[in-house]
């Protein structure tokens, strides 16, 4: 009897190893297979912009683009995703310029932290991590003296910024301030113009010194009615007495972010990746997060 017991203990022990296993191997597959879905999302993503790129010389939200793919379903799962104009945002590489600190998009970096409720005195401490020098922009400022103090020390970047989460590193930029300002700022490899028919009204305002907060609004509502085809087509509708830069903005785009979420049986997978359009009519992948 007690042989028999032992037999049978030891027979459950296996069959249940060998349904662990199978369990492990089933969903090692389902999370392969989500994976691999993730970078076909990105080509799905610049395919649109492609084609995109040569149907119009105008980046508007009425476009395909521009359009969330909702859960779909796909062998064994689902897959959704949407694209976001990075251009309809403020870039925080614009500040600097050849290393220097750029009064004017300091300026408007300031005044959309304002509009935002948060402290101008942040726009210095961005500024001087990129910049090159180890002069503090004012008290809101900071350089490797302020870094170096920190519990754990660091030093400041001297160099643009790759990624919006690198803010997180800079003086005043704590999770609550990062999640109030992350809708609206980018970090692009470049100096971009701001698109005026997908960037919020906080961002236009900030760009336009003296557009307030509604007539910005209302710029966005008439926007949604019909699209701004040129930055003379946006200057006609400001309100009288305001200077434009026109020179810092546009109505096209060139970067683009795709976020993609893809669930294969009972396991997920997300990336994210910047596209760039500039030169090439297949949009480049300038970098990507994938899991």
């Amino acid at each position: 009897m007690g042989i028999v017991a032992v037999a049978a203990i030891a027979a459950t022990a296996i069959m249940l190893t060998q349904s662990t296993w199978a369990r492990q191997i089933e969903l090692g597959a389902d999370h392969r297979q989500a994976r691999q879905l993730v970078p076909a999302g990105v080509d799905w993503a610049r395919r649109i912009l492609s084609e995109d790129r040569r149907s119009s010389s105008v980046d508007h939200l009425g476009e395909l683009w521009a359009i969330r793919l909702p859960p779909t379903p796909i062998e064994n799962g689902t897959a959704s995703g949407y694209i976001e104009d990075q251009q309809g945002r403020f870039n925080l590489n614009n500040i600097v310029r050849a290393g220097n600190v750029s009064p004017v998009q300091l300026e408007q970096l300031r005044r959309l932290l304002v509009i935002l409720d948060l402290s101008p005195a942040l726009a210095d401490a961005v500024a001087d991590w990129i910049d090159t020098d180890s002069v503090a922009q004012g008290p809101g400022g900071a350089e490797d003296d302020y870094y170096l103090g920190r519990e754990s020390p660091y030093l400041t970047a001297n160099r643009p910024l790759i990624d919006v989460d690198q803010l997180s590193a800079i003086r005043g930029f704590d999770p609550a301030v990062m999640t109030r300002v992350r809708p609206f700022v980018t970090a692009l490899p470049r100096a971009t113009a701001v698109n005026l028919n997908t960037a919020p009204p906080e961002v236009l305002a900030a760009m336009v010194e003296g557009l307030d907060i509604d007539s910005a609004r209302a710029l966005v509502g008439q926007r949604e009615r019909a699209y701004f085809r040129t930055t003379e087509d946006f200057s006609s509708r400001v309100p009288r007495g305001l200077v434009v830069p026109v020179q810092e903005l546009t109505v096209s785009s060139d970067y683009f972010m795709v976020t993609l979420h893809v669930s294969s049986g009972e396991t997920e997978a997300h990336g994210t990746a910047l596209l760039a359009r500039e030169d090439t009519a297949w949009p480049v992948i300038v970098w990507r997060k994938y899991p």
